[in-house]
Formats: C-alpha cells, structure tokens, sequence
C-alpha cells in the first residue's frame, strides 16, 4: 500500500488540506483496494482557519512517506517554516514524490526542489514565487506541472486536477474517473490548460459601449471586423480602440477573439457539435483556425477540453 503523508503547519489554508483528505484518505474501498495509507503530519497541533488539527505523526514521518502533500497556506509573505522545509526536503532526498497545492509550491521553493524546474502556484502569487526564486521557470497559465517527482499545482480546483493526476497515475483512468464521480468534479482536464480565460469585462456601467457588446454577443457567429464593430458604434475605428482601451483593457480584436473562445468553450462543454460545428457558430470560421486560437488561449485542443467534461 502506498503511504500519502500531508505536511501540515500553522496558518495552512483548510480548502486545500480537507481536498487532499478527501481523495486520499476516504474509504474508497468500494471502488478500489488497497487504497493509500494516509497520514498528516506535524510538529504539533496545527491551527487550520478556525479550527485545531491533531497530526498523525510528527514531520519526521514525512521521510518514510512514498509521496508527500503541501497544501496551500496563507502568508506567502514570509518565508515558510523552517521545519517544515527540512522535512519536506528530506522526503525528497530518501525518494519521496513531493506534491505542492497552490501555495504550497512557496515550500518546495524554499527547500530547493524547484530549482531549474518549470512549476506553478496560484496565479495571483505566481510573480513572488518567480521574484523569491529566481531559479524557479514559473508557469502562471497551467492547472498543474509535472516533473515526475516534484509536482506542483495552480489554486483551489486546479488542486483537486492533481490529485485526481496522482491517482491517475498510480491506479489508472478507470479509478481515477470513478473517484472524480463520487466527488462530483470533472474526471480530467489536463495540466498545460490554461488556469483561466481572461475575459475582459467593463470597467464601468453606463460607458459609449453599453449597446455594442448584446449586439456583438448576439452575432458572433458571423465575421465581425473591427470596421463592423467602429460602424455600429457610429465612431472611427480609431476612437472605437481608445474606448475599448479605456472599458476592457483591451483592443477589440483581443476581446472580440476572447469572446469566441469563450463561446466555443460553452458548446463543447455542452453540447455534441462537431468541432466545425462549433467553429462555425463562434465565428471562428474553419475547424483549423479554432484548433489554433484555442490551443494557444486555453492551452489544450478542442477535443481535449471536451473530454474533460465527458464522464
């Protein structure tokens, strides 16, 4: 049976750290045996939030762990505990696979283990991450990095992505799919998709653009231009530019394509068009141009995002 230790700390967030307990430490017996052999380890009782954890074992443990799990904590602003960077850089030395959730990565950080490896935390702390340690190649536009045996993942759901990779990876796809069922999530989406599509939205109600953005929602399935968008402004393009700058921060084209993603997304998510089905409903024309934009914006094909959201 393989041994799952969680590193646990002060000030550790509880999102993270109940999410890990949860596919890792469940009786999921009814769906696989043997299961992991989970632990969560301290130097003491851990205060979580508003509530006090009683570790299993002390951070020693850590070291005896097959793979061992770093929830995110809160004050990424100081330097993670020394204690906990000891243990978890000596799991790794005696062969541990080490695992960090959002930003839990700051710990791996610190103990060395990203050193000259591509890796990622949530994307709101992903320049101190790269700022702190320059030696880190931060990503902040993926779920999850995989180096074989150092890990690291964006925030919150992005967490439970790989987690359920884990168990891909140690039971297969079948249990990794029916563990994803009982918790209601969807079974995969894979790590190189992007954490989330910008979409920029006004900055303000009651700006010239108010009546443009229903009339471009409802029609984007044709080949709007920037012209197209200037004229029912009844302004230049020019200035249509100047005004999208100001609401959206952005150019037209950028939020006009922005759209069509997002549009695309939607129907591949729920619907069973065919990719050129879909490419022509969100204006992208051919299946060709929405393969390309969309693998460049979300980071996966079309036919990969939409597996995600098969059971």
């Amino acid at each position: 049976m393989s041994t799952v230790a969680l590193a646990a700390t002060d000030g550790m967030l509880h999102f993270e750290l109940g999410l890990a307990t949860e596919v890792f430490g469940a009786d999921v017996s009814h769906i696989v045996e043997p299961w992991y052999d989970f632990a969560v380890c301290g130097s003491g009782p851990v205060q979580v939030d508003r509530f006090q954890l009683k570790p299993d074992h002390d951070l020693a443990f850590l070291a005896r762990a097959d793979t061992v799990i770093v929830p995110a904590f809160a004050d990424v602003d100081h330097d993670p505990p020394v204690d906990l960077v000891d243990a978890v850089r000596t799991a790794h030395d005696a062969g541990a696979r080490v695992v960090s959730l959002c930003t839990g990565a700051f710990v791996l950080a610190a103990a060395g283990l990203l050193d000259g490896l591509r890796a990622t935390t949530h994307w709101g702390h992903t320049d101190a991450l790269a700022a702190r340690y320059p030696l880190v190649e931060v990503d902040p536009d993926v779920l999850y990095v995989d180096n074989g045996r150092v890990l690291t993942s964006a925030g919150k759901s992005a967490a439970m992505d790989l987690c359920l990779h884990l168990v891909r990876l140690d039971h297969g796809p079948a249990v990794a799919n029916a563990i994803a069922r009982r918790l209601v999530v969807p079974p995969h989406r894979a790590g190189g998709q992007a954490q989330f599509v910008r979409t920029p939205v006004p900055a303000r109600d009651g700006h010239p653009l108010d009546d443009l953005f229903p009339w471009v929602m409802a029609r984007l399935d044709e080949p709007l231009t920037v012209e197209d968008l200037a004229r029912q402004a009844n302004m230049s393009s020019r200035n249509l530019a100047r005004q999208f700058n100001a609401v959206t921060g952005t150019t037209p084209l950028q939020w006009l394509l922005t759209q069509r993603i997002r549009r695309a997304q939607e129907l591949l998510e729920g619907s069973d068009a065919t990719i050129d089905t879909v490419a022509e409903a969100s204006g992208m024309g051919t299946a060709t141009t929405l393969r390309r934009h969309f693998q460049r914006t979300v980071g996966v094909p079309p036919d990969a995002y939409r597996r995600t959201f098969r059971a």
